[in-house]
């Protein structure tokens, strides 16, 4: 079989610890931590499936080494609480059976120590600590860690490395980017000392590089050690990258790779975690940079996920290791396709951050389009069916296709019927917004999936009751999806008017000046993809704020990219479509128009309960699934889907 991909699935030796391919998976926070912050009984699973999926090396995240001074609710490791030291080798063994090496990355918060607490309030209560004496932006006081409490931090890390080999775990990672606390102490921005720890280059290198000899010394000289640094701090008054290579440079004799990052946790989250409106890969030049300036390998990381995107890299010798955190929920067995050659198959990561903005909400993960993520100890193999029966799907988007595909991977056979000429259903209208590729791309992953399964796909086809009936089905899945809400303003027939569901179908016509009737998620995103391509945008909207149904984690970023040049109206409704664009009224009542040669409806959406109601009593076991029970979002859909699937 020619390999498409000869240098990403070629080994890798760090230390005397063969890996077997360039594909690591990136440090992501455990699924449940208990209160003794030991790996709960769904972390294992949760890193064991990245392994199975092929990936060279797992990285658990977060592990905080000195409690003492660290607050945040994250991993610890010690041999006073009982079951720690057990509850980590479960974990390194989950990942190691596989063939993947269990890797450990060693954590400090410094100044933002209790950001991952539950209960915020609490962070109030604790001492923060850092470099220097200072106040943190949202008013929290942070004491200089004195020289004695550095001592015995550096002593620690030492110590706990070696826990760490005795649990098994088979590389360490020392976290020193993304403004924790070793970042700290690099950075002029945050360390304002003046002793030996503080000041020149050398001195702010002091404390990373005597916790890398502490752990060096513990571990021996074969044992694969990585530092992960941000490669520059991209702020104004943090370092920059050519201080980053310096850095590089300043450890590089004490750690078998550098991992280059980018950013910091108090002024760049949206560079550390790339969102879908930047380029796939946009942090790559500074592991680029940094290579030139260093004899080790290097890793690199930032919304990759294309195998071909990620082998040029390695052949153009930017990087030698490409690590995926996101690209690996959505898609764990991402390494596995790459390597058989099924780079089709990969279900790609839509960057909409619902596995970051699940954490605080309910204290778990999920993946928009995996439903197995935060969830794998509920069972990684989709059982054989224990008959095959005749299964009838109704509806072609994200829910009817997933349940499609899950069901004939269980042995039924499966035929997905869809009214419309092309498969998709409400993501169809993706297909021309450049950063929601992804989304609209899943569609037709997901369609190539159900025919490998063998699933009869059957496009142009009305399954109205006696269609049903005449199909004598075993079982039905209804996924009718839901229909765009047109409101019954005077001139919503008119030509200028444009339902967003139909963007994509209509899109040559749009105007240079548009109104976008309807701030919701869907609204906020049409106006950015037209504002991008240079057209002048308002957004109405009745309620008081844009987008409430986007996550915490995706909306500050839609909101910046909304500040860019479109106007905004709030508590402000739509009232008629005129000649001159669209009438509104403010909160008092008061009418004025927003001139507009276009005007696109995108007021929400209702379940297509009429296409429920039709096909009931069709079928002896009937499931309802998606937008046609609740209109929300693809992590619905795809969640109901599989197990609708599963359920037959």
């Amino acid at each position: 079989m020619a390999n498409k991909f000869p240098l990403l699935t070629s080994p890798i030796v760090l230390g005397r610890t063969t890996f077997r391919n360039r594909m690591f998976a990136a440090p992501v926070g455990a699924t449940d931590i208990t209160a003794d912050c030991a790996p709960g009984r769904r972390t294992p699973p949760f890193y064991e499936i990245k392994a199975k999926g092929g990936a060279a090396a797992v990285t658990a995240s977060e592990l905080v080494v000195h409690p003492e001074t660290d607050g945040s609710h994250m991993l610890h490791l010690d041999l006073q609480t009982p079951g720690l030291l057990a509850a980590h080798t479960w974990t390194a063994d989950a990942i190691s059976r596989h063939g993947a090496v269990a890797t450990l990355e060693f954590s400090h918060s410094g100044q933002y120590a209790g950001t991952y607490l539950i209960d915020k309030d609490k962070k109030q209560g604790l001492c923060q600590w850092g470099p220097s004496d200072t106040t943190r932006p949202d008013g929290i006081p942070v004491k200089a860690l004195s020289k004695e409490q550095i001592a015995d931090i550096v002593q620690r890390y030492g110590e706990t490395a070696k826990l760490a080999m005795r649990a098994g775990y088979g590389m360490i990672m020392v976290h020193g980017g993304h403004s924790w606390l070793l970042n700290q102490f690099i950075s002029p921005w945050f360390n304002k000392r003046t002793d030996e720890y503080g000041g020149s280059f050398e001195n702010r290198m002091r404390f990373p590089l005597e916790i890398l000899q502490s752990v060096r010394d513990a571990v021996g000289p074969f044992f694969p050690i990585e530092f992960r640094m941000s490669g520059s701090e991209l702020f104004d008054g943090g370092y920059d990258l050519a201080e980053g290579c310096k850095i590089a440079h300043a450890v590089e004799d004490l750690v078998d790779m550098v991992h280059v990052s980018a950013g910091s946790y108090q002024f760049g989250f949206f560079n550390t975690h790339l969102p879908m409106f930047a380029p796939h890969g946009d942090n790559v030049y500074l592991a680029e940079e940094i290579k030139k300036h260093v004899d080790i390998p290097v890793a690199t990381i930032g919304a990759l996920s294309d195998p071909y995107q990620m082998e040029e890299i390695l052949r153009e010798g930017k990087a030698d290791v490409i690590y995926m955190a996101r690209a690996l929920m959505a898609d764990p067995e991402l390494p596995n396709k790459v390597i058989a050659g099924k780079e089709d198959e990969i279900e790609h990561c839509l960057r909409c951050f619902t596995c970051m903005a699940e954490r605080p909400v309910t204290q778990t993960r999920r993946c928009s389009i995996n439903p197995l993520i935060g969830r794998e100890i509920e069972g990684l193999d989709v059982p054989a069916a224990p008959k095959a029966k005749k299964v009838l799907v109704v509806g072609g988007g994200i829910a009817g296709l997933r349940a499609a595909q899950t069901a004939a991977k269980r042995g039924h056979n499966v035929t997905l019927v869809e009214a419309q000429e092309k498969i998709g259903g409400i993501l169809k209208c993706e297909e021309t917004i450049p950063f929601k590729k992804e989304m609209y791309d899943l569609a037709t992953t997901l369609e190539r999936e159900c025919i490998s399964e063998g699933v009869e796909i059957k496009l142009g086809t009305k399954a109205d009751a006696k269609f049903v009936e005449g199909f004598a089905p075993d079982a039905l899945i209804i996924a009718v999806g839901s229909n765009p809400i047109v409101p019954p303003l005077p001139g919503i027939d008119k030509d200028k008017v444009i339902i967003v569901n139909d963007l994509y179908l209509h899109e040559d016509e749009v105007k240079d000046t548009v109104a976008v009737l309807g701030g919701g998620l869907a609204g906020c995103e049409c106006a950015v993809h037209l504002n991008k391509l240079g057209k002048k945008v308002s957004i109405v909207e009745m309620r008081d704020t844009l987008a409430p149904d986007c996550n915490m984690r995706h909306r500050p970023i839609l909101m910046k990219q909304i500040e860019d040049g479109i106007e905004v109206y709030t508590c402000t409704s739509g009232a008629a479509i005129s000649d001159e664009g669209l009438v509104c009224k403010d909160k008092d009542g008061k009418e004025f128009t927003i001139p507009a040669e276009t005007v696109i409806c995108a007021v929400g959406q209702r379940p297509n309960r009429s296409g429920v109601d039709e096909l009931r009593g069709t079928a002896p076991w009937i499931r309802e699934i998606g937008d046609c029970t609740r209109p929300a979002n693809i992590t619905k859909a795809s969640y109901e889907g599989y197990h609708a699937g599963l359920d037959v």
